[in-house]
């Protein structure tokens, strides 16, 4: 089938990756407050993925979450705990590693984090019917949720 012959339901499917690229690069440009930082965008995920580990996590953990190389990782989980946002501990399975656990200061910020992605949801969102909203932000976790139970990556 050449571009061409593409259904509308093709076209539609075929579009997701720009506007999940989009999505990436345009809603760090919402105005909320506080204002997010670069250094933000990349603590947010350094945190989330700490907070949402299914067990332990490890700076090499961070770096497969992420897909970048351990010393991107570790600079990018020094730069957290230096912030007092992380600590590293002993972990309880395996004495020998280091994993990582949130301070207080990390859950605050985790949660200013969620609340400022809300800002920009709902500004948005603002033109959307509340239905129509709800029913995107239900689609959107399910999404998330199943990706995330792929747990290795895969190839289609």
């Amino acid at each position: 089938m050449t571009r061409g012959d593409e259904t509308q339901d093709d076209a539609l499917l075929n579009a997701v990756g720009a506007a999940f690229a989009r999505l990436r690069r345009r809603t760090a440009l919402v105005d909320v407050d506080p204002p997010v930082t670069r250094k933000d965008m990349a603590r947010n995920q350094v945190i989330n993925i700490v907070d949402e580990a299914d067990g332990e996590m490890t700076v090499g953990g961070i770096a497969y979450q992420l897909t970048v190389d351990s010393s991107v990782a570790s600079r990018m989980v020094s730069d957290c705990i230096t912030a007092g946002l992380l600590v590293r501990a002993a972990s309880q399975c395996d004495g020998r590693r280091t994993v990582l656990h949130l301070t207080p200061a990390g859950i605050a910020l985790r949660d200013r984090f969620s609340s400022q992605h809300r800002q920009a949801f709902e500004h948005i969102t603002r033109d959307w019917s509340q239905a129509k909203r709800l029913e995107f932000a239900r689609l959107l976790v399910d999404y998330a949720d199943a990706a995330a139970e792929l747990g290795t990556r895969t190839t289609p």
